[in-house]
């Protein structure tokens, strides 16, 4: 296996210490950073490379590309789950023979985590807020699922475990997976028979505008662990204000939100991402590193 000449992280990929050691068995020169690069700094970091790898938060936009005039390899420590709202330009590296890799199904376990325990400490009361007057229980509850990949799918069968009604909404129909417990409904639909939405699409991939959150109404809760907004902001800003609306988000769909929404009473804003765990990072790892394995092997 021919090693590249030089590989660079760019950025804070969150790749343990043992995995950032052994990408030196993949190139003979390999650099390491762990901040956040400006515009001019990811330029002069790439110039001379052969190999990249990057975290969701830092472009890898055409100009990059075109700095990098000796890339062959850039791989994601993250998701890759379309071209259009990937935060490296593919297409345009796919035309100039620069492979793209992502990877998948890291952090899932985590997030059905911190949506179960957010949904039971708001519908008991048992934190700061409760949903309604008196204390509810899961069990029973119409939970609806917009986005039926990985975690959408691990989601539902968690939520099937607890006796909820589960429905779901995607933009490509899975009927494999639909059954008398887990029921597709078109999104209108689905925002008029849920009490409770939770929501897992690509990254800015909005779905949410004025109509839909006119028909989703007030008495409900919305769970959000995607990156960035996928809803229309003001929309969003004016159905929480609305009788007794609740939304959950984690660290990673909280970044996207002004500071001044982020003050709401009835927003429950956590810091942390709901997928990181030492678990998480131990699988994000893993497969970064594999992408690069079967990438030299080829």
């Amino acid at each position: 296996m021919r090693k590249f000449k030089k590989l660079v992280v760019v950025d804070e990929t969150k790749m343990n210490t043992e995995a950032l050691d052994r990408l030196n068995e993949y190139a003979e020169n390999v650099e390491v950073y762990h901040d956040q690069p400006s515009f001019d700094e990811l330029k002069n970091r790439v110039k001379d490379t052969e190999a990249i790898i990057v975290s969701w938060q830092t472009e890898i936009s055409k100009e990059i590309i075109d700095a990098a005039t000796s890339l062959k390899y850039i791989g994601m420590a993250c998701s890759l789950y379309d071209n259009e709202s990937a935060n490296v330009a593919v297409d345009y590296a796919e035309k100039k023979n620069i492979e793209v890799t992502g990877i998948f199904d890291y952090g899932d376990p985590g997030v059905i985590e911190f949506i179960i325990s957010g949904l039971i400490q708001l519908l008991h009361g048992f934190g700061e807020h409760q949903w309604q007057e008196n204390p509810v229980e899961l069990s029973g509850r119409k939970i609806g699922i917009i986005g039926l990949g990985t975690t959408g799918q691990l989601l539902a069968k968690a939520l099937i475990s607890l006796n909820v009604e589960v429905f779901y909404f995607s933009r490509t129909r899975k009927p494999e997976f639909e059954n008398d417990q887990l029921q597709y409904l078109e999104l209108n639909d689905l925002l008029n028979t849920c009490e409770i939405i939770s929501i897992h699409l690509p990254k800015n991939t909005v779905l949410l505008n004025e109509k839909e959150f006119k028909e989703f109404g007030e008495n409900k809760i919305l769970i959000n662990t995607s990156l960035g907004l996928v809803f229309e902001l003001s929309s969003f800003e004016n159905w929480l204000k609305l009788s007794n609306n609740y939304t959950i988000v984690d660290g990673d769909a909280t970044t996207s939100l002004p500071q001044s929404l982020k003050n709401t009473k009835n927003l429950i804003n956590h810091q942390k991402s709901a997928g990181w765990s030492k678990e998480t990072q131990e699988r994000l790892s893993v497969k970064v590193l594999e992408n690069i394995k079967q990438f030299k092997n080829r």
